[in-house]
């Protein structure tokens, strides 16, 4: 590990400098990694480590459109592609992939296959940490490892394509085998992190539950919905509304935010912004604060995990989640962003 200063408080980190590809692929040599579930995290994270040539299998059901993608991504049936019973009994190391929900249910078939001195892993502490909802409680002769990837699973094939790889937290809940932490950083580097920080599965758990709910997705979208329609209900067209809104923050502040910091990014506005948006971000900080609160606390008691659990259940959950998503798509707002995203140059320079 190396010792990272962050602004002030340290933290012990790893990068590819101190724990090679090399170490990875020597440690998990004789391991058999089966991504069970080959959703968006998935296909990504066994895509990266067969790139990086590490032995892995997808477990997957026959009958889903997901099982078609992986065996146009190249995987063969009966070589290294199985349904999910099967691919758990072969994995060493299990990866479990598939939706929050979808773990529950799947837990039994999962325990079964389990021998000592397999590894159970994980990407999202949820199982574990709500393990009162979930049901899964690993017995004690098995490894129970999580690396949890701080972006989308497109993020993470994207940006190990291009060289950058995408930070991740990691993590053991139990060392049955006195191996866990070199299994855990090894698949760590094995999927393409770009650099691995130390976390709990409780932490990671609320950490990326108020994430998403916060400033990720939840907070994001409700304030740009907000400000999107303040402009336009003072007479401001949608172009307008939707580049000071969205364009200039996706294609241009963020991006500054991105290369070194938020006070960069503030430094290369002109004085008018910089003012206001100093001023201004302290009313919005004040009046959200308590709501993050409310949110974390909700988090932590488990009240969001029985939420998702329970509606995940409902027999018409994904057609209910559809039409919610295309009402959004659907939006003016979003009808405005895709408009203004086709006029682009470099998206007519490609059409």
């Amino acid at each position: 590990m190396v010792k990272m200063d962050f602004g002030g408080v340290t933290e012990d980190v790893i990068t590819r400098k101190e724990f090679s590809v090399a170490q990875a692929q020597k440690i998990l040599k004789d391991e058999v990694v089966a991504t069970l579930g080959y959703g968006i995290q998935g296909r990504s994270q066994a895509l990266n480590m067969r790139d990086q040539g590490i032995k892995v299998i997808v477990g997957q059901r026959k009958d889903s459109k997901t099982y078609e993608k992986a065996v146009k991504d190249g995987w063969v049936s009966g070589e290294n592609l199985f349904s999910l019973e099967e691919a758990a009994k072969r994995g060493t190391i299990k990866m479990m992939l598939l939706t929050d929900a979808a773990q529950k249910e799947e837990w039994p078939n999962v325990k079964k296959s389990l021998k000592k001195g397999d590894a159970l892993y994980f990407s999202h502490g949820f199982s574990i940490t709500f393990k009162e909802q979930t049901g899964v409680i690993p017995p004690k002769d098995v490894d129970v490892i999580l690396v949890a990837p701080k972006g989308s699973g497109t993020s993470v094939r994207r940006n190990f394509v291009d060289g950058s790889g995408i930070n991740s937290s990691f993590a053991v809940f139990q060392d049955a085998t006195g191996k866990a932490d070199q299994r855990v950083k090894a698949m760590g580097i094995a999927i393409g992190s770009g650099y691995l920080f130390p976390t709990t599965f409780e932490k990671e758990t609320y950490s990326d539950l108020t994430g998403e709910r916060g400033t990720l997705m939840g907070a994001l979208a409700g304030i740009i919905e907000a400000q999107y329609s303040t402009l336009r209900e003072h007479g401001h067209g949608p172009s307008e509304a939707f580049n000071e809104t969205v364009e200039e923050l996706t294609q241009s502040l963020i991006r500054l935010v991105d290369e070194n910091g938020m006070d960069w990014m503030y430094n290369n506005c002109s004085e008018t912004a910089r003012i206001g948006a100093l001023r201004w971000k302290n009313r919005f900080r004040e009046a959200t604060k308590p709501v993050f609160d409310s949110l974390y606390d909700l988090v932590a008691a488990g009240e969001e995990t029985r939420i998702v659990l329970e509606k995940s259940k409902e027999p018409n959950y994904k057609q209910k989640l559809a039409d919610e998503l295309k009402a959004m798509g659907n939006s003016e707002l979003w009808r405005a962003g895709a408009t203004v995203r086709s006029l682009r140059p470099n998206k007519q320079k490609k059409e």
